[in-house]
């Protein structure tokens, strides 16, 4: 039997932040996951610490980001990959009133650090903001494929993971201690991201998956080293590709793409720029979103060695690391739960 303190379920970002958790204290792990779940792979990655849509602050902002980018430095340096670009994000104005709203926010005290006081006039042909833009600070993008692809290689040549659907079947809990197949082990995580509906002991929680499709488009002409949010969001990618995003659907649970998505994207995309464009690819993925936009975080009612981290929803790049290190110190150090993502805000089964 190999023995391990942990099994985790799990390899995108929350598995991935998790394991950090791990590694940083020196705990033995395996990880399983049988990359039927794709929310993390076609997320868009961006890390940006407010609301755009109403000018307010990311719930805990600064906590997340002052965990999340040392961590992917980190993984950087270990790994010797590129993850983090740091791309300003340029939110277009409707109108003066918008600008006005934009200044008004800047004066908060959460939304200052993030919030330029500068208004950024639009000097490209190709792009349609007459009333300019406003700068958000701190922000940038991730690169979560190459990240999860690059992690998992490496736990790989470690021996650490186990491409396989996980069997819940199989776990036997003897003592305190659980066994499965033939590993035993401390504790499991369940980090399965919309997985999680499936799994017997945590499907009771209220995950609702939210459906979301990004294009990456070819367009020489527009040109631009910033995100660009108006509808969508158009990050640049390099090489004159873009990805535009992202559609929201909760009535679609499948993993295929949509030509209703698709339309919908370039129909906002003609909003925002005025140039000729290819559609060169697009991706679907289910958000592991819940109805209070909070996380999944904690431990079950009964078995106290099975664990949840889920539910990062929309802006797991930079909430995955710190309900990463909260589980951990919750298991490890009994150090209490943030409530607003402790699952004991949700009825327990039986």
């Amino acid at each position: 039997m190999k023995q391990v303190d942990y099994i985790i379920v799990g390899s995108g970002i929350a598995g991935v932040s998790f394991c950090e958790q791990l590694k940083a204290n020196n705990k033995t792990f395996v990880v399983f996951d049988d990359a039927s779940q794709k929310s993390s792979v076609v997320a868009g990655g961006l890390y940006n610490p407010v609301v755009l849509r109403r000018f307010t602050s990311v719930w805990k902002s600064k906590e997340q980001l002052d965990l999340a980018l040392p961590m992917y430095a980190k993984i950087e340096k270990r790994l010797q990959i590129k993850l983090d670009y740091k791309l300003p994000v340029y939110r277009k104005f409707a109108s003066t009133e918008e600008q006005n709203d934009w200044f008004t926010a800047s004066d908060k005290p959460l939304l200052a650090p993030f919030l330029s006081t500068k208004l950024v006039k639009n000097t490209n042909e190709t792009i349609k903001a007459p009333f300019g833009f406003g700068e958000v600070l701190h922000s940038g993008k991730v690169d979560v494929k190459t990240l999860i692809d690059a992690y998992k290689e490496d736990l790989f040549k470690e021996d650490l993971f186990f491409e396989e659907a996980f069997n819940y079947e199989a776990i036997q809990f003897i003592d305190s201690k659980i066994n499965y197949k033939q590993i035993t082990a401390n504790h499991i995580v369940f980090a399965e991201g919309y997985g999680l509906k499936s799994n017997p002991f945590f499907n009771y929680l209220p995950l609702v998956g939210t459906k979301g499709e990004l294009v990456t488009i070819y367009a020489p002409k527009i040109n631009i080293d910033f995100v660009l949010k108006s509808g969508v969001f158009l990050i640049p990618l390099g090489d004159h590709l873009y990805t535009v995003g992202a559609t929201y659907e909760w009535k679609d649970t499948s993993y295929s793409t949509t030509e209703k998505a698709k339309l919908e994207l370039t129909e906002k995309l003609k909003k925002l720029i005025n140039c000729e464009y290819k559609v060169v690819n697009q991706v679907a993925g289910m958000r592991p979103t819940v109805i209070d936009r909070r996380p999944l975080v904690g431990t079950h009612h009964k078995h106290k060695n099975l664990h949840v981290l889920n539910g990062l929803g929309t802006r797991g790049v930079m909430i995955g690391p710190y309900a990463a290190k909260q589980l951990y110190n919750f298991i490890e150090n009994q150090e209490a739960l943030n409530t607003e993502i402790n699952i004991a805000r949700f009825t327990e089964a039986d």
